[in-house]
Parts: structure tokens; C-alpha cells; sequence
């Protein structure tokens, strides 16, 4: 803490929150800025110093004329020759990160920029590179958009970066943000942030610590120039849908990843101002309710439309019927956010640019791609399967821990009327596939699997359902 108050202090920093996720710059040709950074480094005395300005030089000079060969001493003379007799310590600038207490001395702006980013060059040309320098993105959560945030920070492909979401990082949340432990109890926005600036302290980031409400919507959308395009990653349904009846109004396009077989949906607001919301999946639904949503089975039917009940990975459909049972959401890999931010990267780079115009709902299902080969379906419907006995689910359940509650309902007559009640619901066919069996501590739901076997059950995506809504 000592080191942002010294900052405020000596800097004039308005508030502590400006150096919280954002490096401090000193250019020592500018008045005062040598004597301030001598001052850090006296009350700060175990800061660590990283200086590799010269070994950056030589990387400048020898990008400069990439078709010549220089020896070891021509580049030496070369840099001599860039510095024009500016000492080396004071060229460039020294960045300071307070939270870290490094300082890093680096080539300024317009030479860090160029040389960052040589090896883009000629996916993204020079022209294109100064186009996205100009861009205004916004990303609303930041699971996959932290993945998203930092590629496109990597490939430099905004000016200015909003950032929504108003968790901390938790332990539940490294099976897939990048992190370390010592980081839980840190507000996302800030941990993105501050990762974007030890990649490029000359970007522009700007966090919403509270995540986007109704309230500071307008604000996310439109302050300091309107968004060029929103990326939602949210988990908020009523904010998703929401923040698209916003980017409409304004004619932002919307872009968003499903971490699930590669789904990103595209929506052209821009060029398609009176398009329906999320391709019109939720149009049957009524949208003033979204406030009062509380429970995961008042979420549901709002939920499933948008994710796609029919294209969603069968284990993704398989999670949804234990969320709130044995699981609190919805389960992601980093595989697939890695994925999905990448993914999202490189469309949002493409619309910033005009070299995408369409809109829509895409996949790319690495499972489909890199997979076994299939059987043929009509090799598959011929195949039999073994009826699952009673012996075999009695033999089953004895395997099966017990995870209820201390006070598990014992009655038989309580368990007879949930299952009837379940039984009413609807199946292909009517082919009811399952077996309930009741151990005397919990009610055990089995899948038959040779009554699914019908055109109207296929790959069981049916049954599935059927048992969600059981």
C-alpha cells in the first residue's frame, strides 16, 4: 500500500483506484519526472529493476532493414547511431507497476508498438494495425472474457477495452482464468487489467468493478465514443438479453461464445438494425419477467433457447439436469474457453475491420473435427442393446454414494407420488426410458437404453430432455 500512497502523493494521482490495475510512466527528459522516480526507489527499496533497453534497440534496428545482415558490431553501431547521443537510461520510458513493485524500462509508445507487433505483420498490415488503435471494445464477463480480453490485447486489436464484471476470483474459477492462487479475492476486472498492462502499458483499459447494470449501461455502451463492438460472456440472463436490446437501439454488434462445441453467435445490429435479438430464440418468451428470476428452474427455459437446446454437446445437456443437484452451474474446461477466446478474437478483429459482415450462429466442434469415424446411423439403429434388468440396477445402486441431505425422505408413499408425478413426463413416443429405484435413502433415475433405439429419439437427445423435465 505504501507504494500507491507515495504515487498519489508525489504524482498527483486524483485517487489510489487510478494505479490500482494502470502503470505509472517516468520519461526522465521531462521536468521532475527523474527526481520522482529517484524518490520511488529510495522509499521502495526492493524494488525490481528490469532493464533491457538495448537488447530492444537492436531488435528495432535490425526490424528496420529486415534484408540486410548485420554483425554483432554494426548492430552495436547502429543503435549508437538511434540513440543520437540521448544516454541510454534516459530513452524510452520506465513503467512502474505498484502492485508488483517492478519497473521495467522499455522503448516509449510509438517504437514499443512497432515492434511489438512486427510478427503480426502481414496478417494485420501497418494500415490495418492504426485502424484497431482507434477501436472501442467491450467485453461483459470475464471468463471467456479474459481469454477473449487478452488475445485481442496480445494481437492489439483496440484502442480502448471496457471491461464488466463485478466477482472476485476464486478457487472455482482457475479450472479456467488464467491466475495465480495468490491472486483470490481480486476483483477479475483488475486482474485482467492488469495482465493487459504487463503486456502493453500503453493500451487503454477501462473497468466496471460492479459489473454492467441497468444502471451504468448506457455508460458502458456510449462514454467516451460508442463501442464498435460488445462482446457479451456474461452470466446474467436478464444482462444478456438486456445489453442486446441496448446494442441495437444504438447499432452495436453483438458477439458472443458458448464455450460449448465452439458456438459463437454473431449478431449485426450495425448493418442489421432491425434484427431480433439472439436470432429470435427467445422471441416466445416473456422478457418482463427476466427481473425476477431467482431459481435455477426459472432460468431454465430462458436459458435453454439461448445456448441452443438442439445443438449443444451432449454432455453439456447431460449437465443441466444435475445443476443445482450436483453441480451450482454450468460446467466449462479451459480448453474450450482458450478456445472460444480465440475464436472470438480473431471475428471481433474481422468485423473492427469490415472483412466480416455476416450474422449468425457457428461452430467449431473439435470433437467433430478430430474424432473417431463415425458409424453409419443406419448401422448404429441396428445396434442391440442389453435391457437393463432389475438385477442390474439393484447391483448398480449398491455402488451409488449417498449425497442427500441429513433429513432424506424415507416415506413410500411421498416417493411413490414423485414418481408418478414423474412419469408424466413427455418422452418420444411415449417410450418412457427409464427405471426409477428407490434404495431407502434416494431416488435413483436409470436410462433403458433399448427403448431409445427409434428415429424419434435420436442419439437419445430425447431422452435427454426427457429427463430434465422428469
Amino acid at each position: 500500500m505504501k507504494a500507491y500512497e507515495f504515487l498519489k502523493e508525489r504524482l498527483e494521482m486524483s485517487s489510489i483506484d487510478n494505479i490500482v490495475f494502470h502503470p505509472v510512466m517516468f520519461r526522465l527528459r521531462e521536468e521532475g519526472r527523474k527526481e520522482a522516480l529517484s524518490a520511488l526507489l529510495k522509499e521502495h527499496p526492493n524494488t525490481k529493476i528490469f532493464d533491457t533497453i538495448r537488447s530492444q534497440l537492436r531488435e528495432l534496428v535490425k526490424t528496420k532493414k529486415p534484408n540486410v545482415t548485420y554483425t554483432d558490431a554494426e548492430v552495436d553501431q547502429k543503435v549508437e547511431e538511434h540513440l543520437n547521443e540521448v544516454a541510454i537510461k534516459e530513452y524510452g520510458v520506465w513503467v512502474y507497476y505498484p502492485w508488483s513493485e517492478r519497473l521495467v524500462h522499455i522503448l516509449d509508445e510509438e517504437e514499443f508498438v512497432e515492434l511489438r507487433t512486427n510478427r503480426n505483420k502481414y496478417k494485420i498490415t501497418d494500415d490495418e494495425r492504426i485502424t484497431l488503435s482507434k477501436k472501442k471494445v467491450g467485453v461483459i464477463g470475464l471468463s471467456v472474457g479474459q481469454s477473449v480480453s487478452l488475445t485481442m490485447a496480445m494481437e492489439r486489436s483496440f484502442g480502448e477495452l471496457r471491461i464488466a464484471d463485478f466477482d472476485d476470483l476464486e478457487i472455482t474459477n482457475l479450472n479456467r482464468l488464467r491466475g495465480g492462487i495468490h491472486n483470490m479475492g481480486v476483483k477479475k476486472t483488475i486482474l485482467v487489467a492488469r495482465e493487459i498492462a504487463e503486456i502493453d502499458p500503453f493500451l487503454k483499459v477501462v473497468c466496471f468493478h460492479d459489473g454492467v447494470t441497468d444502471e451504468n449501461m448506457e455508460s458502458f455502451l456510449t462514454d467516451n465514443g460508442k463501442l464498435d463492438v460488445l462482446i457479451d460472456e456474461c452470466d446474467s440472463v436478464d444482462i444478456k438479453i438486456n445489453c442486446r436490446i441496448a446494442a441495437k437501439k444504438h447499432r452495436i454488434p453483438v458477439l458472443m461464445e458458448a464455450s460449448d462445441r465452439g458456438t459463437i453467435d454473431v449478431e449485426r445490429f450495425d448493418l442489421e438494425p432491425d434484427r431480433k435479438i439472439l436470432h429470435g430464440f427467445v422471441e416466445h418468451l416473456d422478457l418482463s419477467k427476466l427481473k425476477g428470476l431467482k431459481t435455477n428452474e426459472e432460468k431454465v427455459p430462458y436459458i435453454l433457447p439461448i445456448a441452443g437446446v438442439e445443438t449443444m454437446s451432449t454432455r453439456f445437456k447431460a449437465s443441466a439436469v444435475e445443476i443445482g443437484q450436483t453441480i451450482s452451474t454450468w460446467p466449462q474446461l479451459a480448453s474450450a474457453v482458450t478456445l472460444g477466446g480465440g475464436v472470438t478474437a480473431d471475428v471481433c478483429r474481422r468485423v473492427l475491420l469490415d472483412l466480416f459482415h455476416q450474422s449468425g450462429r457457428y461452430f467449431i466442434d473439435v470433437e467433430e473435427l478430430i474424432g473417431d469415424p463415425k458409424v453409419e446411423e443406419t448401422k448404429a439403429a441396428t445396434v442391440k442393446t442389453e435391457p437393463l434388468t432389475w438385477e442390474k440396477v439393484r447391483e448398480i445402486a449398491k455402488k451409488v454414494t449417498f449425497t442427500g441431505t441429513k433429513d432424506p425422505v424415507t416415506d413410500d408413499g411421498t416417493i411413490k407420488k414423485i414418481v408418478e408425478a414423474a412419469l408424466l413426463a413427455p418422452s418420444a413416443g411415449n417410450n418412457q426410458p427409464w427405471k426409477w429405484l428407490f434404495d431407502g435413502k434416494q431416488l435413483l433415475l436409470f436410462h433403458c437404453m433399448e427403448r431409445t433405439l427409434s428415429i424419434g429419439d435420436f442419439r437419445h437427445m430425447a431422452s435427454y430432455l426427457s429427463f430434465g423435465r422428469a
